[in-house]
């Protein structure tokens, strides 16, 4: 079996949005969690790929195009230290 590749994203959406955005990006067949948070983000999104430019893909063609997404910041994680 295939190692996923696995990345968070930080959204930040317009105010009062953030059910609107998170719904949407739950739709995406590679989201596999999305929970909204307090702070500068408001949702925190997990991501998992067959590859890295998969990953790409799904922030820049999808999440990032998603009505009322202000931003993203990406979090990549480091394959080696992936344990569990």
């Amino acid at each position: 079996m295939n190692k996923l590749e696995t990345a968070y994203v930080l959204v930040k959406s317009e105010i009062a949005h953030e059910m609107d955005v998170m719904n949407e990006i739950l739709k995406i067949d590679q989201v596999k969690e999305a929970k909204g948070t307090f702070g500068v983000y408001d949702i925190f999104v997990k991501i998992e790929a067959n590859t890295s430019k998969e990953v790409e893909d799904v922030i820049t063609k999808q999440i990032r195009k998603v009505n009322h997404v202000l931003s993203t910041t990406t979090l990549s994680v480091i394959p080696e230290q992936n344990k569990k």
